[in-house]
């Protein structure tokens, strides 16, 4: 088979008749023509059938078939696409041959719209090919509302996408090698919809509507545990939020419900049973009795009130100088105070969370603080007028002097993203965010103090961001109970209010604090120095110095030494990073799945003896679960090479160069096959490589696969060599039949070998992981790895003599 590019088009500028050697497309093409007004579709099939399968190139010699084919079409199905389809079958059906070739045939003949979109993308999409069945429907907005229907139906609850993948190959699908059905879970499927529909334009509620009750599903997952584990939301407001999520979905309630007996006992269930109004004939039978003597109460029982103001910042005016701006007139009879030179002010951003569900956060309230005074700009109110009126036209003009003015002093924190989020929502305001003069953001500030002072990541729970920036100047973190509250809500209650007015004039004092004392802080006298919006990190830590090491957690006493090969680990879904960096030193790493609860992660620890590593939400669940040292929240700002260093370090974990790539980072085996160089050319001409890149080629494009597996050839080793002990690959170990599979049903991944690699000089054997396929061969990412973590290995680099090469 001769050599195709990634996209399994044949390489350019290649004659037609060198691409399809044997049977001539021309005859099997008059045949088919002969036979077409027949329409016997078995007689055909079997026709079209033997012509593929004669033809060297069958993508090649149906696109010379079809080259002059457009006068000939008739009414109904035409020829052209009965082929494509044909061939998309054939090629599914054939060992090592891919369906994308036909697909990408479909494309360049422009025959989408004749085809069936859900037969040609169903078996892409099982191999996560997305992006390519997303340029398939390009253009074409009736294929687009079909293949978001298609994606729709594998998201309803109880739909098992297995059912799918193991359709027998008689059936409409045949069975796809390679398939890739970790990113086709509910929850991830579902985010993958929407985002479809998002790029497409279309409308989610009607053509999407098991995706959006599965991200509304994930998002009451996460308002349970705010409110009933992290306890950083408010009844009011939890239920303001499940209100609007569940709405009258008779499956969302069902979820509900079975989220509030994990959370909390039978009367709490009850409570909010009754303040969700939820349908009584869903409540298990205690809860249901409990609900009833509720309601036979003259008034509720109230959880007491516990006043809390003494342990957060309070604002120091009075609610009196509390302004809420919602009308023409209003801006008109405090312009002059909010436009006047030389001031300082603190300005912040709200808007209503949508926790997953879809949508771009719309702006609701702009709060900007002067002295003595608090101003809250009513934006969703403005927003509803018409855009060219005079309300909106004022509202622009206002804040478009203000943010240009350079005699005025604007605080914020995170100002680009507000100012984006401002732009986004009035098209008046779109370049205010390049138009912003006088800005001075403290989130840059705050970073060079933490860097300076290296005071270690905050506990999990604890305040963070603004909060935790008002605690460390003015000795009290901010209350951030209605950061989360449905700001779109008219009229706002009165926390939310005291709170949006705190969230800004809080900046005034903390600014104060830090011109009057900055060496206390470790800053310069002028806070304005390279602090402006945008900043890169880079330009703080250049001022400050490099940073120090950061712990990933705080309150843990060291351990005693552990081999990297006993560390045992598991990791949340979010730490995928960390998990490829700790397999790489050769830790025993576990990482949940997408639809994996954390619960199973300490059933994990508890049963295998491994410590917890989490991104911080679910710490304070899992660390009751297990006992004291064994779990522990990994700081989510850092890289994942830094998270690896200081948990290792953490543990007191001992790294040797025989540890480093001992297991594979993509499926944690560790254990290899050594693979002699003539035996993996063979394996590749078997399964259709035989003829890959050109040497150039494979010098200056390569894969992610032939990146990650370490090959660079303009590097050299240098510092290591890699030798595991492994025993090598015989023809015993393989399946006879390609594609190339080993006796235990893995399929070896032949794809991510480019072809030069195969004549690099001193390259004698490859290596192929047992567990996943995956095929590694000695370059310089190893010396890389050792070099970057040098700190922490038990033994210095040296120059080794060159490894002993024995060909088996």
């Amino acid at each position: 088979m001769d050599s195709q590019d990634a996209s399994g088009q044949s390489a350019a500028g290649e004659p037609a008749a060198d691409r399809t050697a044997g049977q001539d497309p021309l005859q099997l093409l008059q045949a088919l023509k002969t036979l077409w007004p027949s329409r016997e579709w078995l007689q055909l099939r079997e026709e079209a059938w033997r012509g593929f399968a004669a033809l060297d190139n069958p993508c090649a010699g149906l696109l010379d078939m079809l080259a002059g084919t457009g006068g000939w079409r008739v009414k109904g199905p035409s020829l052209e696409a009965w082929l494509i389809c044909e061939l998309h079958r054939w090629l599914q059906a054939q060992p090592g041959l891919r369906p994308p070739q036909a697909l990408m045939l479909a494309m360049k003949l422009k025959l989408q719209p004749e085809l069936d979109v859900e037969e040609m993308s169903t078996p892409l999409l099982l191999q996560d090919k997305l992006n390519l069945v997303e340029c398939y429907v390009a253009g074409f907005p009736n294929l687009q509302k079909r293949l978001l229907t298609l994606m729709d139906s594998w998201c309803q609850p109880g739909f098992d996408i297995n059912a799918i993948a193991s359709t027998a190959p008689s059936r409409q699908h045949p069975k796809v090698a390679c398939l890739k059905l970790g990113k086709l879970s509910p929850r991830e499927l579902s985010r993958r919809v929407l985002c479809l529909q998002e790029r497409f334009g279309l409308d989610a509620a009607e053509l999407c509507p098991h995706a959006v009750a599965q991200q509304r599903l994930s998002a009451l997952r996460y308002l349970c545990y705010k409110h009933f584990v992290e306890g950083s939301m408010t009844r009011e407001n939890w239920v303001d939020h499940v209100q609007e999520l569940v709405g009258q979905n008779r499956w969302l309630q069902e979820q509900l419900l079975q989220l509030l007996v994990t959370h909390s006992d039978i009367g709490t269930t009850a409570q909010c049973a009754r303040d969700l109004l939820l349908p009584v004939e869903l409540l298990p039978p205690a809860v249901a009795a409990k609900l009833g003597r509720l309601q036979l109460e003259e008034r509720p029982a109230e959880v007491p009130f516990k006043d809390q103001r003494d342990h957060y910042y309070q604002l120091p005016i009075a609610r009196g100088d509390i302004c809420f701006l919602a009308s023409w007139e209003d801006l008109a009879q405090h312009e002059a105070q909010l436009l006047r030179p030389d001031q300082v002010m603190g300005m912040d951003l709200e808007w209503r969370p949508s926790f997953g569900t879809g949508g771009r956060p719309r702006a609701s309230l702009l709060q900007v603080a002067v002295e003595g005074r608090v101003f809250l700009l009513d934006l969703l109110g403005f927003s509803q007028l018409p855009p060219g009126g005079p309300a909106v036209q004022a509202l622009c003009r206002l804040l478009s002097r203000l943010l240009s003015d350079p005699t005025i002093t604007k605080l914020g924190y995170g100002m680009a993203g507000d100012l984006h989020s401002l732009g986004a929502s009035f098209p008046g305001l779109v370049h205010v965010e390049k138009e912003l003069q006088g800005g001075l953001d403290l989130m840059p500030v705050h970073k060079r103090m933490q860097m300076a002072k290296a005071p270690g990541v905050p506990r999990p729970g604890g305040p963070r961001g603004l909060s935790l920036l008002v605690q460390q100047v003015l000795g009290k973190p901010l209350d951030k109970s209605q950061q989360l509250s449905n700001w779109d809500r008219r009229p706002l209650r009165e926390g939310q209010l005291i709170y949006a007015a705190a969230d800004a004039y809080c900046l005034l004092e903390v600014h104060r604090v830090l011109c009057r004392e900055p060496g206390r802080f470790h800053l310069t006298a002028d806070l304005t120095e390279s602090m402006r919006p945008g900043q890169s990190d880079r330009s703080a830590s250049e001022v400050s110095g490099p940073p120090r090491q950061v712990p990933v957690a705080t309150g843990l006493p060291p351990t005693p030494e552990v081999p990297a090969r006993a560390f045992r680990v598991v990791c949340d879904n979010m730490l995928q990073g960390l998990a490829r960096c700790l397999r790489c030193l050769g830790a025993d790493v576990r990482v949940l799945g997408l639809g994996e609860d954390h619960r199973e992660a300490a059933e994990l620890a508890r049963q295998e003896g491994r410590i917890i590593l989490t991104s911080g939400l679910p710490y304070h669940k899992l660390q009751a679960q297990v006992r004291a040292g064994r779990c522990l929240s990994v700081d989510c700002s850092l890289k994942a090479q830094q998270q690896a260093m200081a948990v290792l370090k953490h543990f007191n974990v001992r790294v040797t160069l025989s540890d480093i790539f001992s297991r594979c980072q993509a499926c944690n085996c560790d254990q290899y096959l050594k693979v002699s160089k003539d035996m993996m050319q063979h394996l590749l001409w078997l399964d259709g490589h035989q003829e890959g890149p050109s040497s150039t080629g494979a010098e200056t494009t390569q894969s992610e696969d032939a990146r990650e597996s370490g090959l660079a050839p303009e590097e050299t080793l240098g510092s290591c060599a890699y030798e595991p002990s492994c025993r090598w690959l015989e023809a015993s170990d393989l399946r006879p039949s390609p594609p190339a599979t080993l006796s235990n049903g893995t399929r070896l991944q032949l794809a991510g070998v480019p072809a030069g690699v195969l004549r690099r000089p001193g390259l004698h054997h490859f290596f192929c992981c047992p567990g996943c396929g995956k095929v590694f061969w000695e370059g310089s990412h190893l010396g890389r790895v050792a070099r970057h973590f040098r700190e922490i290995l038990k033994e210095p680099l040296t120059q080794p003599a060159e490894p002993p090469r024995t060909e088996p």
